[in-house]
């Protein structure tokens, strides 16, 4: 890991900044024709050089293992062709999403004659900080051009060779719509200090995303004075309902639980009514348990089921981002509410039941950026919610909340336009 002093730091990270301050100046001004011609030759530029990525890739991988990285974190690394092919394909999709810059969301005349339009605009420059994810640098930098912003990205040092061969791939359709590079910048160096700096650079950064684990989350949320979209942990719960269908049941909780764990929405805890609980459960854990996945349940799970290791208090505050899986029993609906409302993140909740009512009031009762009937937390992810891509769940309460895509990545600003008219 490359050291440098605090100047150089300094002196580095301004310069990232100045940069694109200038870029997303322009971008401000620029088409949407420019904009998605950009995008359509990066995820040209993906496809062409899919081998140089997985070089780079194989390279990462390798420092991945060396530094003992979970399964869950190595496969959230790993780049094959039907990942590479997923980005160009994103970028693809990103370029044919409507632009939200100068939409127009409101629009009134006043009694004096004023009229008064409210306007989508880009928020500015826009900062990533990321951990082990290389697909990010595509959909954060994608999207942040999309919106008219400039992006400056901090990826993790995992990721490093590849986030710079994709990195290359987008810089080659900003040449070649004639937009300049610095639209989209990486930090130039691995140094922790960056990222210090990063969360002071209200001159020259808008809004900062953080996307990784708790403690990168904490950080930021600790110490930025550049407003942040809040990402908490990814503590993702399913409640098997006393009206769930038990084979639909199963296929959800296995999909939401090991469809690929490493990611923010998969089911970190299963819940499940007392009323079917001997019914249901031993199918449900019989399907984790062969598919690889360790269950930790309360005492009732371990009565009904014996393969389950007891689980702690801490577990069911845990986000394992790995094949491990918490379980409870419960009495009705209001204790799965209950229990969500004390232990989890605000992420993503689902409820299985072929009850409506109950299904309403579950979605009704909980305040969680996402909540599901009937669906596996998976499809927690912005390109399943058309979107394109994403860059986070924000699950904060203000701006944004759920998938951060497109439109997110705008604020407003009011067009007033008169005729003369003075204020008496």
């Amino acid at each position: 890991m490359t050291q440098h002093t605090a100047q150089d730091i300094d002196s580095i990270m301004d310069a990232v900044g100045i940069a694109a301050r200038a870029a997303a100046r322009t971008l401000a001004q620029s088409s949407s024709t420019l904009k998605d011609s950009a995008l359509i030759a990066a995820a040209r530029a993906l496809r062409a050089h899919s081998a140089d990525i997985k070089a780079a890739n194989i390279k990462d991988m390798a420092v991945g293992r060396e530094k003992q990285l979970t399964p869950a974190l190595l496969d959230r690394l790993e780049l094959n062709d039907a990942r590479i092919e997923a980005m160009a394909k994103g970028l693809e999709e990103i370029a044919a999403l409507k632009d939200p810059v100068g939409e127009t969301i409101m629009s009134t005349t006043r009694p004096n004659g004023l009229a008064i339009e409210r306007v989508r605009t880009p928020l500015g420059v826009v900062g990533i900080i990321y951990e082990s994810r290389p697909n990010v640098t595509a959909d954060a930098g994608a999207l942040c051009l999309k919106a008219g912003n400039a992006c400056i990205l901090r990826g993790g040092s995992e990721s490093f060779h590849s986030s710079h061969a994709i990195l290359a791939c987008l810089h080659e359709g900003l040449r070649a719509a004639g937009l300049p590079e610095t639209c989209i910048q990486m930090v130039p160096t691995t140094d922790r200090a960056a990222v210090g700096k990063m969360l002071t650079m209200t001159a020259h950064i808008d809004v900062i995303v953080p996307r990784g684990g708790q403690s990168l989350v904490d950080r930021v949320m600790r110490d930025s004075r550049v407003p942040t979209f809040q990402h908490l942990s990814g503590l993702c719960h399913t409640y098997v309902h006393t009206g769930a269908d038990a084979d639909k049941a199963r296929k959800i909780v296995l999909n939401a639980k090991m469809r690929r764990t490493g990611i923010c929405g998969s089911t970190e805890t299963l819940l499940i009514d007392r009323a079917v609980a001997e019914k249901m459960l031993p199918g449900i854990l019989d399907d984790l348990i062969k598919a690889g996945c360790e269950v930790r349940g309360d005492e009732a799970v371990r009565a009904i089921d014996g393969r389950a290791k007891p689980a702690t208090d801490q577990d069911w505050s845990t986000e394992y981002l790995d094949s491990i899986l918490s379980a409870r029993v419960v009495g009705n609906i209001d204790e799965a509410i209950a229990h969500i409302q004390h232990f989890g993140s605000s992420h993503t909740e689902s409820i299985v039941t072929e009850d409506v009512a109950a299904a309403e009031k579950f979605m009704g009762a909980l305040d969680s950026a996402i909540v599901m009937h009937n669906a596996s937390t998976q499809f927690a992810d912005g390109g399943e919610f058309g979107m394109g891509a994403e860059i986070g769940i924000a699950t904060g309460k203000l701006h944004a909340r759920g998938p951060v895509g497109v439109e997110q990545l705008t604020t407003f600003k009011y067009k007033v336009r008169g005729t003369g008219q003075i204020r008496p």
